[in-house]
């Protein structure tokens, strides 16, 4: 019996252990700090740079044509971006597919007017640490990442709308 309540003991202090370090991790994934520079090309072949965009509020959204939210999301950010880029709002679209033609071939059904930029070499994404997609975060006008966002579910859009309305206002 001794030894049950002792395996019992240890398991719970394992268990603590593991909520408290997965707690951890999930503090460390709330973005902080300056957002990495980074250039890519875009869908014209040039050459494209986050700090270009310094003195905006800049959505960075990783993409893939497979992922099925990022095809429903994809009009949605179109319209956040058509509504808000007069206020000092863009939009830098990653996809991060090795060969580019089917994200190509995707923006020809699924038009959209913000920058889309081509990391092949999932550069971007693993300096960014990219783990679903869609990932979007959300960088101040300082350069400094503010929010992020896995995945999408209809309704997120609401909260983007929010959060970008607040980092314009600031």
């Amino acid at each position: 019996m001794r030894a049950i309540h002792s395996l019992l003991k240890q398991t719970g202090a394992l268990l603590a252990a593991a909520l408290l370090l997965g707690s951890a991790a999930t503090l460390a994934a709330t973005p902080q700090g300056p957002a990495p520079d980074f250039t890519l090309k875009n869908r014209n072949g040039d050459n494209t740079r986050l700090s270009e965009h310094r003195g905006e509020v800049v959505m960075i959204n990783f993409w893939a044509s497979w992922c099925a939210p990022c095809r429903q999301e994809m009009p949605l950010l179109e319209e956040l971006y058509t509504r808000y880029a007069p206020m000092g709002f863009t939009i830098l679209g990653v996809n991060v597919e090795e060969d580019s033609s089917q994200a190509l071939a995707m923006l020809e059904d699924i038009p959209v007017s913000f920058p889309v930029l081509l990391d092949t070499r999932s550069q971007v994404s693993k300096l960014y640490r990219v783990v679903a997609m869609p990932t979007s975060i959300l960088i101040d006008r300082d350069g400094n990442m503010r929010y992020l966002h896995h995945g999408y579910k209809p309704g997120y859009e609401e909260q983007y709308q929010q959060q970008v309305r607040e980092l314009i206002r600031e």
